[in-house]
């Protein structure tokens, strides 16, 4: 199966809770994680935020209120959420999910890192694309 682990767990439920904005992940021995939302959507594995390699990444802010509309399972081995700012490209594997549920602390140092490298608040609005290049008069 393609982006799986032969020993990633698979959620044996999935909770959508929208008001504390959290992902549940229930596996069978008895674990659950709550991913955050914003966690889910600044780590988003689309190409519109992780870029077509090293380097490309788009630094995502303002997302701390985010919420998930839609989920679709993809296949056996994913989830597409659609999130409340019409983002709904990103398919997050079970490795991806698992490791955003055991590694959360990780990750968010890695994201206020980047946030603090790049000079920007977490709460910014994101900057609308950069328009085609063009000629300004």
């Amino acid at each position: 199966m393609s982006g799986l682990k032969s020993d990633t767990p698979v959620p044996t439920g999935v909770v959508v809770h929208a008001v504390s904005r959290v992902l549940e992940l229930q596996y069978a021995n008895g674990e659950s994680y709550r991913v955050p939302f914003e966690l889910m959507r600044v780590f988003s594995p689309s190409a519109e935020v992780r870029g077509h390699g090293p380097g490309q990444e788009t630094l995502q802010t303002g997302k701390r209120e985010v919420t998930i509309t839609a989920l679709e399972g993809v296949g056996n081995y994913a989830l597409q959420p659609t999130f409340s700012d019409g983002h709904n490209t990103g398919i997050y594997s079970w490795d991806q999910l698992y490791e955003f549920a055991t590694r959360q602390d990780e990750l968010w140092a890695d994201y206020f890192a980047k946030l603090k490298a790049a000079g920007v608040e977490r709460d910014a609005p994101m900057a609308a694309p950069p328009a085609a290049h063009g000629h300004c008069h």
